[in-house]
């Protein structure tokens, strides 16, 4: 079947029951990942689901498919744009970013950026990840047994690895004010970008105040740094030398003296833009990730076996560096499997620029257009018995055998996450040390998770661990 924009009359979209007035409204604010899957479930790859009272009422017209979400991410991404209600709601908090830019905007960023994320200047940061790792296990139980919610501690390692590599030494105050004002801009955001109608930002509403503050104290510690670092930089410098690694400097220098052929370099102010994305998306994904990863191990003590073998195998007593990533073939396999049942981006929005075909059926100029990796990773048709834990499902021969878009946790085609390649390094890493060094066992064996900017556990995620190695 042939596919592509401005098809012509196709079948109507299905769309999900919901109440006589407001639809799927309290559905999508209650549980929106289970709506969704209801709505695969019920009405198969392409569905139409419709929130709110007349007159102000949002439709979204979902695609769970590998096939469409590939059509949408990559092979006709142009098509479908960052348009909606929610990204600018992150433009507005967060700034103008490689997360939300777009058109010339985006490519020259992407253009500026991309020499910092080469695969040799990333595998430079693997020393700090392993540093803040061994720091992080300096505070948990050091001999018996303890409690640990390990959402919590990865969170805590993530945002300090994160703002190790961005900011060098000037960790502590940085991530003492983004813990604290991170969530209060993320709960506006998502207020915002969910509500059928947002009171302006300038009015002095209690929500509007406490957000203001927010911002006001996370675009000063790092306009600060950046004043510093810019004040600093060498002229040059964004890029590898060919003669070897990249030195060991910290991600916002770099940026600060970041220029690539016939771009001027970045603004105070969207350098400070790409520093709250890269704080934002660096930290929250990683963090979701090796929770997961570790609730999963917990309740299955089988396959924790077998990964901590791997990595005594492999590593021994030594500190692990960037080339072990690839010599940890089933760690990662651990990771790709608590992705796919734990995407950190449990959920991805676009708008359509013009009517166009997906699978069969039509998706008007202007739709709203939800892709949810939490459904598409459980969908049948890819991932047989979707909700059991098999990292085995990512063995080279299983992961050729399937569409490239049953799995996409990084996103995909020309928008794809810059940083994946990071995030896999410092996973693996982080992993590898923490496995080592401690045994788990699941004391929560349920946990309750939203869809938040990034997948949101509702309650604690704790581990009963014992040390290892002393």
């Amino acid at each position: 079947m042939a596919v592509g924009t401005n098809t012509g009359a196709k079948a109507e979209v299905p769309g999900l029951s919901g109440a006589p007035l407001i639809g799927s409204l309290v559905d999508l604010k209650t549980d929106s990942l289970g709506t969704y899957l209801r709505a695969r479930h019920q009405h198969g790859d392409v569905v139409r689901i419709t929130a709110g009272p007349p007159g102000l009422r949002a439709e979204l017209y979902c695609v769970f498919s590998a096939e469409g979400v590939q059509q949408v991410l990559a092979s006709e991404s142009a098509n479908f744009r960052k348009d909606n209600l929610f990204y600018q709601e992150i433009r507005d908090s967060f700034g103008n970013g490689l997360l939300t830019s777009q058109d010339e905007d985006y490519l020259r960023q992407r253009r500026l950026v991309q020499p910092l994320f080469t695969p040799r200047r990333v595998d430079s940061y693997a020393g700090a990840v392993a540093a803040e790792t061994e720091a992080a296990l300096a505070d948990w139980p050091q001999a018996g047994e303890g409690v640990v919610d390990v959402s919590e501690a990865m969170a805590h390692l993530a945002l300090r690895a994160v703002a190790r590599i961005l900011f060098g030494t000037d960790v502590d105050a940085t991530v003492d004010v983004v813990h604290r004002c991170f969530p209060v801009v993320t709960d506006y955001v998502l207020r915002r970008g969910y509500s059928p109608v947002s009171v302006p930002r300038t009015w002095p509403t209690p929500s509007n105040k406490r957000a203001a503050a927010a911002l006001d104290e996370l675009y000063a510690v790092c306009d600060q740094i950046i004043a510093e670092r810019r004040d600093a930089a060498p002229e040059g410098g964004g890029g590898d030398g060919a003669d070897g690694p990249a030195p060991a400097q910290d991600l916002l220098s770099l940026l600060a003296s970041a220029r690539s052929t016939g771009d001027a370099e970045f603004a105070a102010t969207e350098l400070r833009d790409q520093v709250l994305v890269f704080l934002l998306a660096g930290h929250e994904t990683t963090a979701t990730s090796l929770a997961f990863a570790l609730h999963l191990l917990a309740l299955h003590p089988e396959e924790q076996t077998r990964a901590r073998e791997e990595i005594s195998r492999v590593l021994g007593d030594r500190t692990p560096e960037a080339a072990d990533v690839d010599r940890l073939p089933y760690l990662t396999q651990v990771l790709k499997e608590a992705m796919r049942l734990y995407p950190a981006a449990p959920v991805i929005g676009r708008r359509a620029v013009a009517a166009t075909e997906v699978g069969g059926h039509t998706v008007p100029a202007g739709a709203d257009v939800i892709l949810a990796p939490w459904v598409t990773h459980r969908h049948p048709r890819y991932w047989p018995d979707p909700d059991r834990f098999d990292p085995d499902r990512f063995t080279p021969e299983a992961e050729a055998a399937r569409p490239r878009y049953a799995w996409f946790p990084f996103g995909g085609g020309p928008r794809a996450c810059i940083g994946q390649r990071f995030s896999m390094l410092e996973s693996v890493i982080a992993l590898a040390m923490i496995l080592r060094s401690y045994e788990f066992e699941a004391v929560d064996t349920e946990i309750p998770v939203g869809a938040g900017i990034t997948l949101r556990t509702k309650g604690p995620s704790r581990c009963r661990v014992r040390r290892l190695d002393g």
